[in-house]
């Protein structure tokens, strides 16, 4: 080929990548208008969302006027649900139409794809599902968190957020009648839970508002006007639905069912992995921590009970339920006392900091705004040991809470020492690990400095659940083989049992929610399979009937995690190393996790 040959054809070939180039920059920058304006649009959708993922001030398209979001409740009327159903299928074909995935790179691709698999599980939910139709707690934890949020998250003058909070007290009862008119059935189970977590928010306006407005004259003049028909209209709420919702006839419960399940899982996980692989898998991963707990107690069985036999004589599921359980049982001696569990997570939580220091586990970004607080009551049918809620996206530098369920004064003492028992000093500290440092706390803080601003809104709006959660168990994992506790032995054998509860939360929620699993049946294998006190195994037995698919991300997500971290690895070679691999992964946000392998690797 001439010379002159050769110059055109790379002429023409600079010229089509020229084009190609900015052919890309074309479909990423329109991609990236079209998801802000989804993501605006959805949040305004639902004020009290709103609040939470930081975003305050809604310019209506229609009138051009700013409308601030969090001085509004819901509108959950018949109308309010309906326009949801359209807005979010009118997206998913402006998405379809306008950005098609394949016009896009490999990072917009993947927030594509998470706002697509948002749509649908919001679609789902609307078409199939409808838990707003059969489940009363949907309002009443969606009421508690739109009056909670503005009197954590610093985002105006505190006269202003109050101001905001009386707003939303005056819409109470338009929105609890509304809820009434939409639920048309509910499980039992349902019902209780949403009658107690209510009776959260009555406490919340009586006791935690109510004194935030002392010194605001005109605030609590208008809080007074305001407030009792608001509490008349939640104590009327909790009456109609005991003796109405609670009385209607219906063959709906609360268990998904497989079709339903399956179509969930799905979006929930955004992996290829069925139910029923997760379940084999799953069961047999049971049966092997349990073997491995054995061999670490055996030692330990014979220190603390140097009187007992080993129970050699049993059979082998018999044996390490003997030997793991009188072990166990011993560790669980350990614990704090009754009122006690927020100052001792407080005293754990600067050890833990230290360590990730010293062992280079991962960065620590430099914003100190972790604080450990009570569950709000309105969360504490779900939340019934510890959550973590962290800074909104759109205001990172506010507060990120770590909350604490303390232990109810009203049950006795002997549920108090269940629970306690099942808490003790030592899975107290793999808690801290998994909900504040190094779990989700440092991943939220990673996670709130993603750029542009569009990426680290939707991937923490639609964040991968299985990502969020498996993190939070493979660093406990990591900070175990690194030496954490000193390797004390008691360490060990207490998380792996938090491990089994893990693997035991993917074997009960699919099935129960898709092989009618009885509550004794469950009870049955939390307690003599996965080794929980009869608290703990209440408490779980209650949350996966609230939830579906939630419990088995802990399982899912975990081995996703290894399997990216032995890939990294095996790509890095001797230039490996754990701190570069955890930011790396973490700067992606709540990616799902077989996603971040090729952006990773690349």
């Amino acid at each position: 080929m001439h010379f002159f040959q050769i110059a055109v054809c790379h002429m023409v070939f600079v010229t089509v990548m020229a084009q190609g180039s900015t052919s890309a920059a074309q479909a990423s920058h329109k991609f990236a208008r079209l998801s802000e304006e989804f993501i605006h649009e959805t949040l305004a959708l639902s004020p009290s969302f709103a609040s939470q993922a930081g975003y305050h001030q809604h310019i209506d398209p229609k009138t051009g006027k700013a409308v601030a979001l969090d001085a509004l409740l819901d509108d959950v009327s018949e109308a309010g649900m309906a326009e949801q159903r359209r807005v979010y299928a009118q997206w998913r074909h402006r998405f379809h139409d306008e950005t098609p995935v394949n016009s896009l790179g490999a990072q917009d691709a993947a927030d594509w794809r998470l706002i697509e698999d948002q749509i649908d599980l919001n679609l789902l939910e609307l078409d199939r599902i409808q838990n707003y139709k059969h489940n009363p707690t949907v309002y009443v934890e969606l009421l508690g968190g739109a009056l909670f949020q503005p009197l954590t998250d610093d985002y105006a003058p505190k006269e202003v957020r109050l101001a905001h909070i009386l707003a939303r007290i005056t819409a109470i009862p338009r929105f609890l009648q509304q809820a009434r008119s939409e639920l048309v059935d509910a499980d039992p189970v349902f019902i209780k839970v949403a009658i107690e977590e209510n009776e959260g928010n009555i406490d919340l306006i009586q006791n935690t508002i109510a004194p935030a407005l002392k010194g605001q004259s005109k605030l609590q003049a208008k809080f007074d006007r305001v407030t009792p028909s608001a509490l008349a209209a939640l104590k009327d709420f909790s009456r109609w639905l005991e003796d109405d919702l609670a009385k209607r006839n219906t063959d709906r419960t609360w268990r998904l069912g497989k079709d339903l399940y399956a179509a969930k899982f799905r979006l929930v996980m955004e992996t290829s992995v069925t139910p029923d692989q997760v379940l084999a898998d799953a069961e047999a991963e049971l049966n092997k921590t349990r073997a491995e707990m054995l061999q670490l107690t055996l030692p330990l069985h014979e220190q603390y009970f140097p009187d007992h036999e080993d129970h050699a004589n049993l059979s082998q599921h018999e044996r390490e339920n003997r030997v793991i359980g009188e072990v166990l049982g011993k560790i669980a001696e350990d614990h704090p006392k009754r009122d006690d569990l927020i100052s001792t997570v407080d005293e754990d939580l600067s050890g833990i900091r230290q360590f990730i220091i010293d062992n280079k586990i991962v960065s620590l970004k430099s914003r100190d705004n972790l604080k450990v607080i009570p569950t709000p009551p309105f969360m504490r049918g779900l939340f019934s040991v510890a959550g973590f809620h962290s800074a909104p996206p759109l205001d990172p530098n506010a507060d990120a809470q770590y909350w604490v369920t303390p232990i109810d004064p009203k049950i006795s003492d002997e549920r108090a020492e269940s629970k306690l028992r099942e808490y003790n000093n030592w899975v107290l500290k793999w808690l801290t690990i998994h909900e504040a440092l190094p779990g989700h706390y440092v991943q939220a803080e990673h996670a709130n400095e993603i750029e542009p601003l569009t990426r680290r809104l939707a991937r923490a709006l639609y964040g991968n659940g299985a990502y969020v959660e498996g993190w939070a168990e493979y660093i406990a994992q990591v900070m175990m083989q690194q030496g954490f506790a000193d390797h004390d032995p008691r360490y060990r054998v207490s998380y792996l049992k938090i491990w089994l509860r893990s693997v035991g939360n993917a074997i009960l929620d699919i099935r129960m929610q898709t092989m009618g699993m009885t509550d004794a049946d469950a009870m049955s294998f939390m307690m003599n399979d996965a080794f929980q006190t009869r608290a703990e195994a209440e408490g779980k037995l209650q949350r996966a009937k609230l939830s579906s698919t939630q419990l088995a991300t802990y399982y899912v997500g975990t081995t996703e995690w290894w399997h990216l971290r032995r890939a990294f690895e095996a790509a890095r070679g001797k230039d490996f190393t754990l701190a570069d691999f955890h930011d790396r992964a973490l700067g992606e946000g709540a990616l799902p996790v077989p996603w971040m392998q090729d952006i990773l690797l690349k």
